[in-house]
């Protein structure tokens, strides 16, 4: 059997590279993804490889359709095939909504929406040709909830889980399942731009039925799950991963 091939965005660090070296112990080859950590791409590329995977390495800014389509073509001409595709690279400017300007609007939305539809369409074309594969999106809390400084990220996450509902829908005839993942607040890199990261943290450590907080590996196992021929009859959904928090009022 031809080796499978697993691409996830934004895998220089947190939920993504946890997520690729994940994969890479299922035996997954792995298309590793970054906008401007280099030395986190080049770190999370030596640990895959140390698994005995093979490892392409692509900059590309996934808000960009041009940067998507040459990535694509990559992995097309590194691999000839592509069966996962974990899309979880997100930027956002964090601001009130009465402080947001166009450009913060655009570069939040293309990274986290846009990004999306372009980069499954690249990949469908690629799955199609091997029968069928998985596509999993990483979301956030704020798409449902009001989270302060949140109004573009929480946004952007919203139309990111209706597009996954019109992908798994769309998607289906050609064996591709679509579904996503949607986290409470998880202390990653990414946090680390919250102005308000400290209140984030403590409301999630003090208030979540569970008694701790989302840590990145609770993440990554509701993706492989996902991604597992176990969950095949699930499309089109967000599964909360949060401990319970957001049932709070």
């Amino acid at each position: 059997m031809t080796q499978k091939v697993a691409l996830v965005t934004g895998s220089s660090r947190g939920i993504g590279k946890a997520t690729a070296i994940r994969l890479a112990h299922q035996g997954y080859d792995i298309v590793i993804n970054y906008a401007r950590s280099k030395k986190g791409a080049l770190e999370t590329a030596e640990q895959i490889e140390a698994l005995g995977r093979k490892v392409l390495i692509v900059k590309a800014n996934v808000g960009d359709v041009s940067k998507i389509k040459s990535m694509f073509a990559q992995i097309e001409e590194e691999f000839g095939r592509l069966d996962v595709f974990v899309n979880n690279a997100a930027s956002g400017v964090q601001r009130p909504a009465m402080e947001l300007e166009e450009s913060h609007w655009d570069w939040t939305l293309n990274i986290n929406s846009k990004a999306l539809l372009f980069c499954a369409q690249e990949a469908a074309k690629l799955m199609e040709k091997n029968g069928g594969g998985k596509i999993v999106s990483i979301s956030s809390l704020g798409s449902i909830r009001y989270l302060e400084n949140y109004t573009a990220v929480g946004v952007s996450k919203a139309a990111l889980e209706a597009l996954t509902r019109y992908l798994a829908v769309e998607l289906a005839a050609k064996n591709i399942v679509v579904n996503a993942v949607s986290g409470g607040a998880v202390d990653t890199e990414a946090l680390k731009s919250f102005p308000n990261r400290e209140e984030l943290l403590q409301e999630a450590a003090e208030k979540t039925p569970a008694g701790r907080m989302v840590e990145i590996e609770d993440m990554v196992n509701t993706v492989m799950f996902l991604l597992s021929d176990q969950s095949s009859m699930i499309r089109g959904q967000t599964i909360i991963v949060d401990g319970g928090i957001s049932l709070l009022v």
